[in-house]
């Protein structure tokens, strides 16, 4: 991947065959994604960088004091957020199956068998948000497809560290974070949208955007309030 740095920024480039040079900020870190043209020079590149340096700072700033959340290390009333409601951590240990329960509007029950470690703790509160994310995505999907008039020909749950979904267009399946288990059902909504409109329009351009705007008119409101979320302890790449 190219990198050029303006005013102290680095900025990372990827060349896409498409017409027009697209400008992203990613949260949680801010960092700065440039796709251009496989044409464009360097020198166009870093004119239009600068010509838009107001705008990554602004946009930077958004994230420099959103909350992060600590690396969990699932001990009794630690918090852990289902479906963008924050729960209290309440482990019980028994020589049972290792399982969770959502017992109320405050708990999260983890049962597991003494000296269970962390790592093992993580691992099973990882596959029931797995589970329960798998139960929300066909009702979306199935809800959307009649919108959209599209076809899903597949669709998988998978720990993204670059972003919170994605899509093959060819195979026309779609890929969602297993973090959007802990957002706010209309997130996961309006992410499964985004991909499903691909399906419709390849690229962010012009065309794409009148679709989402057409089909979820509040969808700026909905990234603005995921990208505003409290986000994982570890960094995320683009």
């Amino acid at each position: 991947m190219e990198h050029i740095t303006i005013s102290n920024i680095k900025i990372d480039v990827v060349r896409k065959d498409i017409k027009n040079i697209h400008l992203a900020v990613y949260p949680p870190t801010g960092r700065v994604r440039i796709a251009a043209p496989l044409k464009v020079n360097e020198d166009a590149i870093r004119l239009f960088a600068v010509a838009k340096l107001s705008w990554i700072k602004r946009n930077q700033r958004k994230f420099e004091g959103q909350q992060r959340i600590s690396q969990r290390e699932y001990k009794q009333r630690e918090s852990h957020y289902f479906q963008g409601r924050r729960y209290l951590l309440n482990i019980t240990e028994t020589e049972g199956v290792p399982k969770v329960i959502l017992k109320s509007k405050k708990y999260i029950e983890l049962f597991v068998r003494p000296e269970t470690s962390v790592e093992k703790r993580h691992e099973i509160m990882t596959e029931w948000y797995r589970v329960q994310l798998k139960k929300e995505i066909p009702v979306i999907i199935e809800k959307w497809e009649d919108i959209l008039k599209v076809k899903v020909s597949d669709w998988q749950v998978k720990q993204m560290k670059t972003k919170w979904g994605s899509c093959n267009i060819e195979k026309k399946k779609i890929w969602v974070n297993l973090e959007l288990a802990k957002k706010p059902e209309h997130c996961l909504e309006y992410i499964i949208v985004h991909e499903m409109v691909h399906l419709l329009e390849r690229h962010h351009n012009e065309r794409f955007f009148y679709y989402m705007d057409a089909y979820l008119p509040t969808w700026r409101q909905l990234k603005a309030a995921l990208n505003k979320l409290p986000v994982s302890h570890a960094d995320w790449n683009y």
